[in-house]
């Protein structure tokens, strides 16, 4: 009996050099535009009774993007994970369907800065052909990073909005540096803890632990200076979990948790907006038309929406104060319901086990390690504004990833998206070679 050089190809095959991610996510983009399409027509006629005249035009602009962001890839990162672009498209879509239904005006700036931060997927493929490159360039990363942090604590660029000092302006652009800056100090630490990776894991002593303490401190600093609760727990949280899996020391977390309880018991007796907030996320409705309103009428929203929802365009979310950024968590639920709020879960559940899929098959232990700082960002960042609606926890004014209204939020999402691209991309490749 003799075995056929054909049959021995069909052995040693590779399925990864069968499968075709691209067509899979062409295959989803399409499902991904026809659903946003459709909510989009059904929140128009909930509100004014009629299928919107735009629904064509919208349909080619869904269409559009997904066009544009597939040849990209297809282009610069053909193996990448096919999942990534449709899902954070998806959220993004359905953002701007309530962000529509709320308010004209804010849906066409939405609009412009979906394209602009598509323009920055694409340019951030282009510019970065390997990762790696980023880890030659750790220390520029870190102080860039510092320096976008503090940026709005410089007179002249800084300003305040709502109580909190994290905006800069240069000519006539408002935007959020801290957005940027996340994204240069994930790469940042992932490049630090490289070089001292095999120490940590072999020798942890206090001094090794330092680190973590600076970055307590700065994420204090950060709250105290510019009132940014939100940033400080996303920067600490980042370092303490990346810290974490590079030294596989259980004490990391144990040490980063106490310094947590530490700086939140400071915080509460020291600032005012912090016991403010945290009065409210105990008893909101202590105060139901004063401090507790926006958490109160939120709750009211959610109560309403029940397991199915009160249906686009038929549910009363504009009551609710700052609804497109900090709470569109609630206007989701109270017209798509439960059903509707699961989906965004599971959404993003999709979204945070595909970055920590790339982040475990990583052969290089900065693509690793940079891979699990950016999904940190995202899954601590979609938890803690989820978890505020919810009251599951303390609210913290950030935006909900791709979903939320704000320019720059949404560019340094659609960034961070193509550096998990492109690290699915390599990682998927090696294990092809």
């Amino acid at each position: 009996m003799t075995v056929t050089g054909s049959a021995i190809e069909g052995v040693n095959a590779n399925p990864l050099r069968d499968f075709r991610p691209r067509r899979v996510e062409a295959g989803l983009l399409v499902m991904v535009a026809a659903t946003v399409g459709a909510a989009y027509g059904l929140a128009s006629f909930g509100t004014s009774e009629a299928i919107p005249a735009d629904l064509g035009p919208f349909l080619l602009w869904m269409f559009g993007l997904g066009l544009v962001v597939h040849l990209a890839v297809r282009r610069w990162a053909s193996a990448a994970d096919p999942v990534l672009v449709p899902v954070a498209l998806l959220l993004n879509g359905l953002g701007y369907v309530v962000i529509t239904r709320l308010d004209g005006g804010l849906a066409a700036l939405q609009s412009t800065w979906t394209a602009v931060g598509v323009g920055g997927f694409v340019a951030t493929l282009l510019v970065l052909p390997r990762a790696r490159i980023l880890e030659s360039y750790r220390y520029l990363l870190g102080l860039v990073g510092l320096g976008l942090l503090m940026l709005p604590l410089v007179p002249g660029f800084g300003r305040e909005i709502n109580g909190a000092r994290i905006w800069a302006s240069v000519g006539p652009i408002n935007f959020q540096p801290g957005e940027f800056a996340k994204l240069a100090l994930a790469a940042f630490f992932a490049a630090y803890l490289v070089d001292s990776r095999e120490l940590l894991r072999t020798r942890l002593e206090l001094r090794d632990l330092a680190p973590i303490g600076a970055a307590w401190a700065i994420s204090l600093g950060v709250m105290v200076l510019e009132r940014d609760l939100g940033s400080s727990l996303l920067f600490f949280a980042l370092f303490v979990v990346v810290l974490w899996v590079a030294s596989e020391r259980w004490i990391v977390l144990a040490f980063g948790g106490g310094l947590f309880v530490v700086g939140a018991l400071l915080s509460w007796q020291l600032f005012d907006h912090v016991q403010t907030r945290v009065d409210i996320w105990l008893d909101p409705f202590a105060d139901p038309k004063g401090d507790g309103y926006q958490i109160v009428e939120a709750s009211f929203a959610l109560a309403d929406g029940g397991l199915s929802g009160t249906g686009l365009g038929h549910g009363e979310p504009g009551r609710i104060p700052f609804v497109e950024t900090d709470f569109i968590f609630a206007a989701i639920g109270e017209e798509l319901g439960m059903a509707g709020s699961a989906a965004v879960l599971m959404a993003f559940l999709i979204l945070v086990g595909s970055g920590l899929r790339i982040a475990l098959r990583a052969s290089r232990i900065f693509d690793k390690l940079f891979a699990l700082g950016l999904t940190t960002l995202v899954g601590v960042q979609a938890f803690v504004i989820i978890g505020g609606v919810l009251r599951v926890v303390p609210l913290t004014g950030i935006t909900l990833p791709f979903v939320s209204y704000g320019g720059s939020s949404l560019v340094a999402n659609y960034a961070l998206l193509a550096l998990l691209v492109r690290l699915s991309h390599e990682q998927r490749t090696a294990e092809m070679t």
